[in-house]
């Protein structure tokens, strides 16, 4: 129990921050309350329409981070699982990647229901690839890691 608990706890409550995140107070109306000042105190003579594109990459940058986080977090749990299977195996990322898409689209699903978010594939897709860059990370640091032959 205290395995499941020590790899599966982190998982469990980064998904509970998402889903956080999926709620009306963080929703683009809100999060622009707070971009869009500081974009114009840093550029005061940008054009509205620049900001617009500006704030909608910082969420998509946003959506990307969230997810990659979550894609490492799952492949730790899974690797830690009591299987023979290795570690940078077709079933172990295909599992990760999986379990990321799944959350994704229970986290679209969701926001079907907040007045204020608009469901979008695109953010399920966007999601899945930031759990691929979470697992690239992972595999960049694993191949850092390993010893080098001498």
């Amino acid at each position: 129990m205290s395995g499941f608990l020590r790899y599966w706890a982190p998982v469990i409550v980064w998904m509970a921050v998402i889903f956080g995140a999926s709620s009306d107070s963080k929703s683009y109306q809100h999060s622009s309350s707070i971009v869009e000042p500081i974009l114009r105190w840093l550029f005061p003579h940008m054009a509205q329409s620049e900001i617009d594109i500006i704030h909608h990459i910082l969420r998509k940058c946003c959506h990307l981070t969230e997810y990659a986080i979550l894609g490492l977090l799952v492949f730790r749990a899974l690797n830690h699982s009591h299987t023979e299977v290795t570690t940078w195996s077709w079933p172990r990322i295909g599992g990760t990647l999986l379990i990321v898409f799944l959350y994704a689209s229970s986290d679209e699903y969701h926001q079907s229901f907040v007045p204020t978010r608009t469901p979008l594939f695109s953010d399920v897709c966007i999601d899945t690839v930031g759990g691929a860059a979470g697992l690239l990370v992972a595999w960049i640091y694993h191949c850092y890691r390993k010893p080098k032959p001498q």
